[in-house]
């Protein structure tokens, strides 16, 4: 109560847009911080949380009005609230069950964390790692993608740690975009995509992954074979101005994993821009489901593509610690420097602690895990797990999941689902378009009505193909098996007893 009143209360009385984030995210961890309890200080503490949320949210509106005349020209628009910012204080308002935002809701296995112990008291990594990365980090990520990529790397030069994947790939668009160079986003596309490269001064050019015929009254439709790439839409918006290509594999938010003919077919066309570099966030490399039949292929391992190509992936997902914050960008020298030649002026360098823990980390996933062969076989075979629950429970509602290979999300068919007018006719500061779209509608009527929420994918589309997600909403199953399967009983709640 105390901690609540003296961290919230002055944000309150403040207009700053960084003092209503704050606000925002306190909020926020207060809810996670309290799942499902029963005891009177603690549902007080949620619900003051959430009406100080609704009050913050309301004052970042206000923040984002005034900061019209002092932001950069580049922001515009770039400060209104987001998809995030409406759907958790909503779903923390009705008390449904979260499948919205894509963290686990565990602590990292122990043997990370322990990493992290004696990262901090018996290995000194207590100061200033370099700005290109942690050695020890540098040594253990050269070694894995050697081995893997099957070519000779050092870690001196091809390796740049970053504040996560997220910064790694604000850097290396800072440092190759000049203002007006184009970026080719395959929708629909993560929204941090569009955001940064618009603070890099760099033009979006959208290129969709169209739905393909989803064969109603199957059970299990694979994601990759749905959300297609049309490689001759791809290869018209490349033009003479196109510096960055940047690819999702798997991709967020379908787990869609591009196969080698689809990579091939995009080297072919990368091939003729010499010019043209591609950015390759491989953040979900290790939750490949059926590596059998859709293997994970990194864009680097394509013939004649390593020089023309930076890859980013990060820790965070791999080892539920997405708090930590580790990321990282390898490839060749000259590509890997535009990280560098960013960061080095920006925070200089990741906290050493994080990088140090993670270097031993990725050393332990290899060994031997829970009897699995590897860390790494036994996530995978975990989120498979998971994924089959929230399947049957998208069943259950009359939705078909469209299956993914990759990643911990599902896009899910919710054309069966009547969502009602009055959903349709709102509007909120974030939606992306007016009239509402309406797959946020549903969302909406969703956390309300039912208690389950998902975040609706037109949040990851451009104005023009925005239709496309009108059916769609995306669900993450990195959450515990007791989440996943109380949003399984609200869901057949809901829709068995209305059918």
């Amino acid at each position: 109560r105390r901690t609540t009143k003296q961290m919230i209360e002055p944000s309150l009385k403040s207009s700053s847009y960084i003092h209503s984030m704050l606000v925002l995210c306190f909020a926020f961890i207060i809810n996670m911080s309290l799942p499902r309890v029963s005891n009177a200080f603690a549902v007080r503490c949620r619900r003051d949380a959430v009406t100080r949320c609704s009050a913050a949210t309301s004052r970042l509106m206000m923040s984002s009005a005034q900061s019209q005349n002092i932001l950069a020209n580049r922001l515009n628009g770039l400060d209104k609230p987001t998809v995030w910012h409406e759907f958790t204080p909503l779903s923390m308002q009705h008390g449904a069950v979260n499948l919205g935002q894509g963290f686990p809701d565990w602590s990292p296995p122990e043997f990370v964390q322990q990493s992290m112990q004696r990262s901090i008291q018996e290995r000194n990594a207590n100061q200033y790692a370099r700005s290109y990365a942690h050695l020890p980090l540098a040594q253990v990520l050269v070694e894995d993608y050697s081995k893997r990529w099957n070519i000779e790397m050092d870690p001196q030069t091809q390796v740049a740690t970053a504040v996560g994947c997220t910064q790694a790939l604000y850097c290396a668009l800072n440092g190759l975009i000049n203002p007006g160079d184009e970026v080719i986003l395959l929708e629909p596309a993560f929204d941090i995509y569009h955001a940064q490269v618009k603070m890099a001064g760099g033009k979006c050019v959208f290129v969709p992954l169209r739905p393909q015929s989803s064969n109603k009254g199957q059970e299990k439709l694979g994601a990759s074979s749905i959300f297609q790439l049309d490689l001759a839409e791809l290869e018209a918006a490349i033009t003479d101005r196109t510096k960055v290509l940047l690819l999702n594999t798997p991709h967020n938010p379908t787990g869609k994993i591009f196969s080698r003919d689809e990579l091939e077919g995009i080297a072919k066309i990368a091939q003729n821009y010499p010019n043209l570099v591609v950015i390759s966030d491989e953040v979900y490399e290790h939750l490949i489901y059926e590596p059998e039949e859709e293997p994970h292929i990194s864009m680097a391992t394509i013939p004649g593509m390593f020089d023309q190509t930076l890859t980013l992936s990060s820790s965070g997902k791999t080892f539920s610690c997405t708090g930590w914050k580790v990321g990282w960008a390898v490839g060749p020298e000259h590509l890997v420097k535009s990280v560098i030649a960013v960061q080095q002026w920006v925070n200089f360098s990741a906290p050493t602690p994080n990088q140090d823990a993670i270097a031993q980390a990725l050393r332990q996933a290899r060994q031997p895990y829970e009897g699995f062969e590897t860390y790494y076989a036994y996530l995978a075979n975990e989120y498979k797990r998971k994924r089959g629950i929230l399947e049957q429970a998208l069943l259950g509602a009359g939705m078909t999941p469209l299956r993914p290979p990759g990643s911990f999300f599902i896009m899910a068919d919710s054309s069966q689902i009547e969502v009602p007018d009055s959903y349709l006719q709102q509007e909120t500061a974030a939606m992306p378009t007016s009239p509402m779209p309406r797959d946020w509608a549903c969302s909406r009527w969703l956390t309300e009505t039912v208690g389950v929420t998902a975040i609706p994918p037109s949040a990851f589309y451009s104005k023009p193909t925005i239709s496309l997600a009108q059916n769609l909403l995306r669900f993450a199953f990195c959450k515990s098996d007791e989440t996943l399967y109380e949003a399984q009983e609200r869901l057949e709640k809901y829709f068995g007893s209305a059918r």
